[in-house]
């Protein structure tokens, strides 16, 4: 039997099971199970063929954008809308067979979007050179995931149920679990809190599954099995998620209000290029990066080249990408914005800076 065949009898297996408090370990050692064998089949093969055309595109800009969705869904037509670049664009399916790269330029920031192959159902096994595609998607920063506003929700729960079976977790915080493997001394098991969902026997037999019998294991919030999974096996991409619906042009408008009020969601339409200003915006609120000014001693501030960081970052770290040499000569820095208290704030290292900051180093 092979794997492809196991996954599916263990899937059944989970489907016709009956989820209660007598089969909590039951269908936590098949979800092991499931797991384990999932990860195998992600392993690249031992006799590869001869190699095709390159896939993979060198990161560059600021932040990295993956667009993902079915065939015919206006992946194509959104890349040449929102970008300088142009990617063929049919009436048929499978019309974009590569990786093709595009740069956004927003707020100062260039985003590298890039547009995918069509995924199919099964994409996971490696159909359609679903693989590759995946591969790609783990790379980036925020994934946009095109739908047929036409089609309703069946688009969205496949391929969430296609990026979910190659560990990428959309929209989700990484699970709050300590877990360290140990040489000796069998299972450490405590919780901050009561757990529903997990006791320490199942944690025991999920561990066993793994061939782990000695190990540290802190759960610090209710976690489901499945994420204690996901932490064991620890490599689980965790990453933001915007659900873009297309073609709204084609659909009512009760049907458009329905969509648009859903989490994570935005309806555009590229025939008609409607709505693509505010799916900007949301692009730039999920990449979370901001723009700071430099200013120099006696003169205005540089409005016309921003250096883009993450959100959160310090004026050490400012310091790092204006030069690598700067911050063992930093003095302190003047700062105005809506960071300090009042402008211009003399400042640390340590002081986190906000969006449309203006800095001023000084030197030792």
């Amino acid at each position: 039997m092979g794997i492809l065949e196991k996954i599916a009898e263990i899937e059944r297996e989970i489907s016709r099971t009956q989820k209660n408090k007598a089969t909590e370990y039951h269908l936590g050692l098949l979800k092991a199970k499931l797991a384990k064998y999932r990860a195998q089949l992600l392993e690249p093969s031992k006799n590869a063929g001869a190699k095709g055309e390159g896939f993979d595109v060198m990161k560059s800009g600021d932040a990295r954008v993956a667009l993902i969705g079915f065939p015919s869904v206006g992946k194509s037509t959104f890349l040449s809308l929102m970008t300088a670049t142009e990617s063929e664009a049919a009436s048929y399916e499978f019309t974009t067979l590569t990786c093709i790269p595009g740069v956004i330029s927003y707020k100062g920031a260039n985003i590298q979007l890039l547009d995918l192959p069509g995924i199919i159902e099964g994409a996971a096994q490696g159909k359609g050179r679903g693989r590759q595609v995946i591969a790609v998607a783990r790379t980036a920063d925020v994934v946009i995931m095109m739908l047929d506003a036409t089609k309703g929700d069946v688009q969205r729960g496949l391929l969430e149920k296609e990026l979910e079976s190659v560990g990428i977790r959309l929209n989700a915080a990484k699970p709050n679990i300590y877990f360290k493997p140990k040489k000796g001394g069998g299972l450490s098991f405590n919780s901050t809190l009561p757990l529903t969902q997990c006791s320490e026997k199942l944690v025991q037999l999920i561990l066993h599954e793994y061939k782990i019998f000695n190990a540290e294991v802190l759960f610090r919030e209710d976690c489901t099995p499945d994420e204690f999974i996901d932490v064991i096996v620890g490599n689980r991409v965790y990453m933001p998620c915007l659900y873009v619906y297309n073609k709204v042009d084609q659909i009512s408008i009760e049907e458009v209000d329905r969509l648009a009020r859903r989490d994570h969601s935005v309806v555009i339409s590229c025939g008609m290029s409607l709505n693509l200003d505010y799916l900007l915006e949301e692009l730039w609120e999920y990449l979370a990066l901001i723009c700071l000014y430099t200013k120099k001693r006696g003169e205005r501030p540089d409005f016309s080249d921003p250096i883009i960081m993450r959100r959160g970052a310090s004026v050490e770290h400012a310091c790092h990408r204006i030069h690598r040499t700067l911050a063992g000569q930093f003095k302190y820095a003047l700062v105005w914005g809506t960071s300090t208290k009042y402008s211009p704030q003399r400042v640390g290292l340590t002081h986190i800076m906000e969006h449309e900051d203006v800095i001023q180093i000084v030197k030792k």
